[in-house]
């Protein structure tokens, strides 16, 4: 009777380990599918590609090119930098990343829009699953833009640093990405509305890409502007990257900035995505 019993609690075990093994792969699938999709509607706009990546490196050329004759004296000491476009290459790929989230959530209303989001929650995806293809399809369309730009500053007289630190650098700018597109998502979640972005975008780029150290150190700035800065992802992912440029490698990197990136990531992703269980419903 025992070895009975011991047989169907095995049994039971084993059917149950079966069923989470199958949500787990199931899950994984569509999260692979709606993911795939994303990325197929960024490349069938070439001209939204082409027009991200020109977009920084205009930044990055004209308004780099503002401290191009001023003096070496003046540069090394308010930039620590002999080459003022080495300084402002990684804050630009950094505010870069603020408009990837506004992608994220247009792309949702745009989902919702076309009644697609509806086909979708009528069948067993989880509200979860959406959210994180929105997340990492967003985050994927930015990162397009920085072997480009990387290649681009070469021309301009900027020493791009060793492979490790080229690395460590885009993990940063992807861990920046996947907070920003979080946040993002889940101020339009709700939202079917196409000017919702537009103005978010308004109401919070501008402000976090000016206080942050993305075109200027921030030893001047007034005390309540510092404070905004010393709070701002895009300040710790500026000053990540900046560091690894202007040194070339990861020697002497504080890394205080990287972590405090990734504990942005997660938490803003995991907000994200309780949010999206709670508040995505089919219009």
């Amino acid at each position: 009777m025992k070895l009975y019993d011991n047989i169907t609690k095995n049994k039971k075990m084993d059917n149950k380990k079966s069923i989470s093994l199958f949500k787990i792969v199931r899950s994984f699938n569509q999260f692979i599918g709606l993911y795939v999709r994303e990325i197929k509607n960024t490349f069938r706009n070439p001209a939204v590609i082409v027009l991200s990546i020109v977009q920084p490196l205009l930044w990055i050329v004209f308004f780099g090119s503002s401290f191009a004759f001023a003096p070496l004296e003046f540069l090394q000491d308010f930039f620590h930098t002999d080459n003022y476009i080495a300084f402002l290459l990684a804050g630009q790929l950094s505010t870069s990343m603020l408009f990837v989230g506004m992608f994220s959530s247009l792309s949702l209303i745009q989902d919702k829009k076309s009644g697609y989001v509806r086909r979708i929650m009528v069948s067993p995806t989880r509200n979860y699953i959406i959210f994180l293809s929105k997340v990492f399809g967003a985050t994927s369309r930015g990162m397009l833009q920085v072997p480009i730009v990387f290649l681009g500053v070469i021309i301009l007289g900027v020493q791009i640093p060793d492979a490790y630190g080229i690395i460590m650098f885009m993990i940063s700018l992807l861990l920046l990405s996947l907070g920003l597109s979080s946040i993002y998502l889940i101020l339009t979640m709700t939202s079917s509305d196409w000017q919702i972005p537009t103005v978010i975008s308004n109401f919070i780029n501008l402000p976090l890409m000016f206080a942050s150290t993305a075109l200027f150190p921030n030893d001047n700035f007034p005390p309540w502007m510092l404070f905004i800065s010393n709070l701002n992802p895009v300040s710790f992912s500026s000053s990540f990257g900046r560091e690894i440029i202007i040194s070339g490698n990861l020697s002497g990197v504080n890394w205080i900035y990287f972590y405090y990136l990734l504990i942005f990531a997660g938490i803003m992703t995991l907000t994200g995505l309780v949010v999206a269980n709670k508040t995505l419903k089919i219009d």
